[in-house]
């Protein structure tokens, strides 16, 4: 009989400084937890093209970050902040988080950056936590030019230069996350060509990352919790890719969770299909894994749904043992962290 859970199985304590505000000096400098086999193996990521066999492949997602966070006033004078969580194709429009000391009413105008107006068309999205906006002109060159990197919660300084480049993989490619793929940015030029020289192959999906990814599960047990939505593109490429590879016995390692989602969303109805969609898939302990064999991904918040989501795939007593691992070794956690790979529970590291 299976285990169920609550929220509380997901938490752990965190000592506030092994949170990383920066990241690391340069891209594969980080360290790497490698937890395949039963003794956690403390490596750096550069070593990762070593781990992999010819004929494995890396599945990325190329997403790319908007400058998503906007700072504006109302008519009134009263200071508004907007995180723009999804551009809706085609428009000048788009769906935002919008925090102000009184919500605005559809009709009302804001002025961002002292640059742009936007018009409140209304609330929308799911329950109604977002705002629709028309903005005067192209969403994505009116963020570019006058939005900021949305950095997590957690980190605690403005952004800066520096977070333009570094919070943003060397393959983005689609904009319109809000958030980074973490577990990519470690990923520099140097260890792309070893892992091209060594025989691993690479292929991409693309998930826009929405701000949900950091909402914290409000409900006790987890069945009851409602997954943000979020929008994702399988390419028939990729589904090809993966298909030579289990022909070849090679390995399909997701690289960060956002991959894996975008993955085993494409496969729900039990065959890897190509195309678009949207996806609020919640993978908890006992998911039944079509797709993927392992998974390279930072470390998570505590009582997070990316927390549910290593367990299931690696095990639940394996991830609180590499976790603690992890803590007493001083690794640092979050988006600008460290990295760990696992194989999924009963996959063979061999």
């Amino acid at each position: 009989m299976s285990r169920s859970y609550t929220v509380a199985d997901f938490d752990f304590e965190l000592p506030p400084e092994l949170i990383a505000q920066h990241p690391a000096p340069e891209r594969s400098g980080s360290r790497l937890l490698d937890g395949r086999d039963d003794a956690p193996v403390d490596r750096t990521f550069r070593e990762l093209p070593e781990l992999l066999k010819a004929g494995d492949l890396l599945v990325f997602n190329d997403t790319q970050v908007i400058k998503a966070r906007l700072y504006g006033r109302k008519a009134s004078g009263g200071a508004v902040e907007a995180l723009v969580e999804r551009v809706l194709p085609g428009t000048q429009e788009v769906w935002a988080h919008v925090r102000a000391s009184k919500s605005p009413k559809a009709g009302a105008v804001i002025r961002f950056a002292e640059a742009f107006d936007a018009e409140v068309m209304g609330r929308c999205g799911p329950d109604d936590g977002l705002f629709h906006l028309r903005l005067a002109g192209d969403p994505f060159a009116l963020l570019e030019a006058h939005g900021h990197v949305p950095l997590p919660p957690y980190i605690e300084h403005e952004d800066s230069a520096d977070d333009v480049r570094r919070y943003q993989t060397v393959f983005a490619r689609h904009p319109g996350a809000v958030a980074a793929p973490t577990a990519s940015l470690h990923f520099d030029e140097a260890v792309l060509a070893r892992l091209a020289e060594r025989g691993v192959q690479t292929a991409s999906v693309t998930l826009h990352v929405g701000a949900g990814t950091f909402q914290p599960v409000r409900v006790e047990a987890i069945a009851e919790h409602k997954m943000h939505s979020e929008w994702f593109d399988v390419p028939a490429a990729t589904v090809e890719a993966i298909q030579r590879t289990r022909a070849a016995g090679g390995k399909v390692i997701a690289v960060g969770t956002t991959s894996l989602r975008a993955l085993e969303s494409a496969a729900r109805g039990g065959e890897l299909r190509a195309g678009a969609s949207e996806t609020d898939i919640f993978i908890t302990p006992g998911f039944g894994f079509r797709v993927v064999d392992g998974l390279l991904t930072n470390f998570h918040l505590p009582r997070s749904t990316l927390m549910m989501l290593v367990s299931a795939l690696a095990g639940y007593e394996r991830i609180r043992a590499l976790y603690e691992h992890a803590i007493a070794q001083r690794y640092r956690f979050f988006s600008y962290g460290d990295a760990m790979l696992l194989n999924r529970l009963g996959t063979l590291n061999d």
